[in-house]
């Protein structure tokens, strides 16, 4: 039985990528939690690093919302459970409004978001080059797609009390949508980057949000937002629940490899992981000398293991602890970074290589473009950790990492969008799993149930 989801909510989309949909969106969070608001963070896509800063500015953690990774009943429901207890849900969006997987139905883009949840829109303009024509920028995107509610235009980087007037006045007069704020063209404004994106938020801290938060308090108005974020019609929840009825006893002691270097994760799936019998335990492979005691599994996410190559390479007790528990046969979960962890070394930027778990045959190494970033399909070679022979699995790629995968190891053989295989299953019980695939647990709930329960066996159970 569906049931009404009703918190108010907002989308903030940009005109294309790099408009500041970013600071924008965690300025406005950060500002409506100093009014005393729980404010919900979401990301569209599958992105990890914009989260970490959402999350820093609300306090609570960020959730993906990714129509192409996850069912829209899924989607729906995972949804509905992380609003129960906010105020107001805000939505950072993807790319531009409109891109999605493909340029023609643009699947998990923020406009198919903004109409599964019925969320109300706000557009981001990067007005830094131009003033009266960002009215057709605006016009164009309210007219694309009419079953969108684009209710307002934040102007960024605007250059002059007179630009601002100008500008404000063409997107009000001639495309009709209200300008609820600006921020001006100040680079103190702007977050740091490196070769994935933003620096990730643990890296940087609290502080690097205030100048933000004040400055969307100046210049961006707070009562107009939650007005519109107030006008969302309720949604359905279609019913679907990937957690358990009740609340389940602890099953098995697993831990997460989580610190500077290893930060990539969905919240939904240690969420689920943890709601179906898991009790996480969270280690750091830069500062721990070794897995914790009771630990039937290991989940090593994405991150950037390539900057924090030497002290990776310089924890020879934890190296040991991880190569001694995979070779015993404790299953092991790894993606992207947890991937070049696992490998024999890192070859970072400047050529230099960094000793690594050694778990896995071949180096990772790291070379001076992007190699691989979107959306795939791909089916399971062979039993592991965490999937079976013949799953269909949808995924993520984003790295600028190479490391060969040995044919008769290989995890999975990529579907779509070209052939060829990926990944590496190995192990004296194949319960070592790792590939640069990152997968959302939201997508098949057998997953997370899976990977529980190979972690429980040989393990005691907790009491």
């Amino acid at each position: 039985m569906t049931k009404p989801v009703s918190v108010p909510r907002i989308l903030i989309a940009g005109a294309t990528s790099g408009v500041g949909k970013t600071t924008i969106t965690a300025g406005i969070i950060a500002a409506l939690k100093a009014r005393g608001m729980n404010v919900q963070p979401f990301k569209c896509g599958p992105d990890y690093i914009d989260p970490g800063y959402l999350s820093l500015a609300s306090g609570r953690p960020c959730r993906n919302l990714d129509s192409w990774l996850i069912p829209q009943d899924n989607l729906r429901g995972l949804f509905a459970r992380a609003v129960r207890e906010a105020d107001i849900a805000v939505v950072e969006g993807v790319m531009g409004l409109y891109d999605g997987r493909n340029g023609m139905e643009g699947s998990g883009s923020s406009a198919e978001i903004a109409r599964l949840l019925d969320i109300p829109v706000i557009l981001v303009l990067d007005v830094s080059r131009t003033s009266g024509s960002a009215a057709a920028m605006a016009l164009g995107y309210r007219s694309l797609d009419t079953r969108l509610n684009i209710a307002g235009v934040i102007l960024n980087r605007v250059g002059s009390p007179n630009h601002l007037r100008w500008t404000k006045e063409a997107v009000e007069k001639k495309a009709g949508i209200p300008v609820v704020g600006y921020l001006p063209g100040q680079t103190s404004l702007h977050l740091p980057e490196r070769h994935l994106g933003l620096v990730p938020a643990p890296e940087i801290g609290e502080s690097c949000l205030e100048s933000i938060r004040r400055q969307v308090e100046k210049t961006i108005d707070l009562e107009a937002v939650t007005a519109l974020a107030n006008k969302a019609s309720p949604v359905q929840d279609a019913g679907v629940s990937l957690f358990p009825p009740e609340e389940m006893a602890k099953k098995v002691k697993i831990a997460v490899a989580r610190d500077e270097a290893f930060s990539f994760y969905y919240e939904d799936n240690l969420e689920l992981l943890s709601a179906w019998g898991a009790q996480l335990e969270f280690v750091s492979p830069l500062k721990d000398r070794g897995l914790p005691a009771g630990a039937g599994g290991i989940y090593i996410g994405g991150g950037f293991p390539e900057i924090f190559a030497r002290q990776l390479a310089g924890n020879a007790e934890f190296k040991s602890s991880l190569s001694k528990a995979a070779g015993e046969g404790m299953p092991v979960y790894a993606e992207c970074g947890g991937l070049m962890y696992l490998s024999r070394a890192i070859v970072d930027f400047e050529g230099e290589e960094h000793e690594m778990a050694g778990v896995l045959p071949g180096r990772a190494v790291m070379r001076k473009h992007r190699k691989r970033m979107g959306y795939a399909e791909v089916r399971a070679l062979r039993d592991g950790p965490v999937s079976r022979k013949g799953d269909a699995l949808r995924g993520h790629f984003f790295h600028w990492s190479e490391m060969p995968v040995p044919e008769e190891s290989a995890a999975y053989r990529v579907v779509e969008p070209e052939g060829g295989l990926e990944g590496i299953l190995t192990g004296p019980e194949n319960n070592i799993q790792a590939s640069y695939l990152h997968l959302h647990f939201g997508s098949d709930i057998r997953l997370a149930k899976r990977f529980i329960e190979q972690c429980r066996r040989g393990t005691a159970p907790i009491r």
